[in-house]
């Protein structure tokens, strides 16, 4: 997640450095990443938005945020002065699922989508674009955010491009990717896994929100995983 303190011009520019290096050797992409992402011709998917209306939705009520409208079958969250986003009004699959939606960053230089959900009975978020623009990773892990745990990765992501991202829930594991490539693959047996600290809270128990960045959202889904028990 995004910090705010004196040491965020320090800290941004370190990772922006990092970020660098990651692009000029061609790992930033994720190419050496490629693994079991989500399969989106199962036939059990439930979508979650119509391509209408926020159905099912509300616009998340944080400080300053602008309101997400739906236009042309998609989901336009405009930037707002920090946080902006939707969550979902009803209670998602809490372990054993899989979820999907594409977003796409419209303009802005912070993470464009900021993807909440349940883990057992806590929340995480799967942060998409932060700090500067690059950075990815889970939020809070053992009570650190995404720039801080052993989650964070950098991409490059281009402005007016649709990324698919994707999350998989189970006891053992919290799997995230972008496109087919993994980025996060993280054991939790012994791991404390939990919200940050403020208003991105809000986003429970589902939620996307954005930091001062304007973003898309479509073709959001979810989808039960069987349990050796079912």
């Amino acid at each position: 997640m995004t910090r705010r303190s004196f040491t965020r011009p320090l800290l941004e520019g370190l990772f922006i450095g990092l970020f660098v290096v990651f692009a000029a050797n061609g790992l930033a992409h994720g190419d050496e990443k490629k693994t079991d992402a989500p399969n989106l011709e199962n036939k059990d998917w439930k979508s979650l938005f119509d391509g209408k209306s926020l159905d099912g939705w509300m616009v998340t009520d944080f400080a300053g945020h602008a309101a997400a409208e739906v236009k042309d079958g998609v989901i336009h969250i405009p930037a707002g002065l920090a946080l902006s986003g939707i969550n979902r009004t009803n209670q998602p699959p809490k372990m054993n699922y899989e979820l999907t939606l594409e977003a796409k960053k419209i303009d802005g230089n912070d993470f464009f989508c900021c993807l909440t959900f349940p883990y057992g009975e806590s929340h995480c978020s799967f942060v998409v674009g932060g700090w500067g623009g690059g950075l990815v990773g889970i939020s809070s892990v053992d009570g650190m955010d995404a720039s801080e745990n052993d989650t964070a990765d950098y991409m490059v992501f281009e402005k007016d491009k649709w990324y698919r991202i994707s999350v998989r829930v189970t006891p053992e594991k919290i799997e995230t990717w972008i496109d087919q490539s993994k980025l996060v693959d993280l054991e939790t047996k012994e791991r404390k896994i939990g919200m940050r600290f403020g208003e991105i809270e809000e986003s429970v128990p589902l939620g996307i929100a954005t930091w001062i960045t304007s973003s898309e959202l479509r073709d959001i889904r979810v989808r039960k995983l069987k349990t050796e028990s079912e």
